[in-house]
């Protein structure tokens, strides 16, 4: 049977911060004397630190060699569980340096690539006028990969992404999400492309023309398939599958392909990528922009703000783009 630890007489009153930070500097370095110099603290210093944690604990925590320290399976345990606890502390000082001066903090966005090339950059550029002293850190991240991964290891505080299926299958009850707008896929092309100066186009008109799409194993591929397959008329030709966004918007540009792209990339910047999307009337399915969260996590007013100014944009672009709508007719592919 294990042993009971008495946190009040052993740990509440023995286990300090310091010790843990000591303890964590020896195991990052691989040697007490490098945490020494690291710390500003003599060898002896940190050897007692260490020393009187294993005491307070009873079990051994860094196993000594002649070239260096390396941590027990206890010093692990300790360390995992106590790099969070250093990990709340560290976001409630940033949290009261925020509410000191509500002009600074930092923002963790994880965003898929598709926001990121839409929506995001209008986003971040709004916010980042009104706020220029926080800092925003964007990472790419595949929620069909990964799922909500950098939510979950306190690596991101908000992520960004489309929900390709119904997700309410994605989320567990620790997530908690919002519906930002809805995206659909659309078909563009260069500025200059022949393709731009016609007002009316059928789908039959393409099925010889060169696209660049994703492919044909991904939601936004198959309905460019499907489009042209519910129509009665074959399939295009695939001249590019790519399923980098990026990719697509400077092939694009060239002014040789017809691009399947989020219709949102278009609407977000449409001073920036010289395209034009084709007036082609096919019922398309959409496909909703997630702003996810963990439920339990008290976010900082850094990242509040950030994710009202996420909400503020995204609903000036849906009104636009209603507008857009009512003026040209049916909904577009």
């Amino acid at each position: 049977m294990p042993k009971s630890v008495n946190w009040d007489s052993r740990i509440g009153r023995r286990v300090r911060l310091r010790d843990l930070h000591i303890l964590f500097a020896a195991i990052q370095h691989g040697s007490m004397v490098k945490a020494g110099g690291h710390l500003g603290m003599s060898q002896s210093a940190v050897s007692q630190a260490i020393a009187a944690l294993e005491y307070a604990l009873q079990v051994p925590l860094l196993d000594r060699g002649p070239r260096g320290v390396e941590p027990t399976m206890y010093g692990i345990a300790l360390m995992r569980r106590g790099q969070a606890a250093f990990d709340e502390l560290r976001s409630g000082v940033k949290d009261i340096e925020f509410l000191t001066d509500p002009e600074v903090g930092e923002v963790r966005i994880a965003s898929s690539e598709a926001i990121a090339a839409g929506v995001l950059p209008a986003v971040i550029e709004r916010f980042s006028l009104r706020y220029p002293r926080v800092k925003l850190h964007v990472s790419e991240t595949s929620v069909r990969q990964h799922g909500y991964a950098a939510l979950h290891d306190r690596s991101a505080d908000v992520v960004l992404t489309l929900s390709l299926r119904p997700f309410e299958d994605e989320l567990t009850e620790d997530l908690q999400v919002e519906v930002l707008f809805y995206e659909r896929i659309c078909l563009a092309v260069a500025m200059r492309s022949p393709w731009a100066r016609r007002r009316k186009i059928d789908l039959a008109d393409l099925t010889d023309a060169a696209f660049i799409a994703p492919g044909t194993d991904t939601p936004g591929g198959m309905a460019v398939i499907n489009a042209f397959r519910t129509a009665g008329l074959p399939m295009p030709q695939l001249t590019v599958t790519a399923f980098s966004v990026q990719m697509r918007n400077i092939l694009s540009m060239r002014g040789r392909f017809i691009a399947a792209l989020p219709a949102s990339i278009l609407r977000s910047n449409s001073d920036l990528y010289s395209l034009k999307a084709l007036p082609v009337n096919v019922p398309m399915p959409r496909w909703p922009a997630l702003m996810v969260k963990l439920k339990h996590r008290t976010l900082s007013p850094a990242v509040e703000r950030f994710m009202e100014y996420a909400r503020g944009v995204t609903k000036t672009m849906d009104a636009q783009s209603h507008r857009s709508r009512q003026r040209s007719g049916p909904a577009k592919l």
